[in-house]
């Protein structure tokens, strides 16, 4: 198979490309990647040795690819279906691009500070780091709110690449900072909760959810699984 893609489950930024290829049913192999054995490591790393997942793999392009946005991108140009990633008008894609990273940079990473911060040592802990994350990401919660408007998707009523960004990071935030009120943001989180792509996403992850930190916080339906 042409595509081979390198992830786990339970990974959030794992989410965000396997909904970008569900969207268009794009044919692929997966490669789970074990970081906790030494032997998986060491696989992974032969792949990509900054050992971050997910990583894509085109061998009819001979290409190897990190990073999710880039991936998406690339898939998007070369195994392009019903659902554009990204949008052919310019300033539309320039907008995709921008909220991709916003959801990124501004919710995705500080939630992972604040999930990481739990699986550390007592002693190893940074609460004055958690808290800055904390802030952050309510302001990037805010920043949502006040775009989305009467928007059905972030950027207008096409899903793209920047709902694919959005989907795991506001799943795994609202974990580790309530919505708040923020109403236009709450119905956003239950529409890419229904639809059928992240669905899946999650569907497929369920088994795995009991490895998370936060896994009391989880909606009833996978906790119940």
């Amino acid at each position: 198979m042409s595509l081979i893609v390198y992830q786990h489950p339970l990974s959030s930024y794992c989410h965000k490309v396997l909904i970008g290829l569900y969207e268009n049913d794009t044919p692929f192999e997966r490669r789970m990647v074990d970081l906790s054995s030494e032997r998986g490591r060491a696989e992974f790393r032969a792949v990509w040795p900054a050992g971050k997942m997910p990583v894509l793999r085109d061998e009819r392009r001979d290409v190897t690819l990190p990073e999710t946005s880039i991936i998406l991108e690339h898939l998007d140009r070369h195994y392009p279906g019903p659902t554009r990633l990204i949008p052919g008008d310019a300033d539309r894609a320039l907008q995709v691009r921008l909220w991709d990273r916003i959801f990124d940079l501004h919710i995705h990473m500080h939630m992972q500070k604040i999930v990481g911060d739990l699986i550390r040592p007592e002693g190893e802990r940074d609460p004055h780091g958690v808290a800055d994350a904390m802030d952050r990401m309510r302001t990037g919660y805010d920043l949502v709110e006040r775009q989305l408007g009467s928007k059905t998707w972030i950027t207008g009523e096409e899903f793209t690449m920047a709902d694919c960004s959005a989907a795991p990071a506001l799943f795994y935030a609202a974990m580790a900072v309530p919505f708040e009120d923020r109403p236009r943001l709450t119905a956003y989180h239950d529409r890419l909760l229904a639809r059928p792509t992240y669905a899946r996403v999650l569907e497929e992850a369920r088994p795995f959810f009991v490895y998370y930190p936060l896994k009391e916080r989880l909606p009833r339906r996978f906790r119940d699984s």
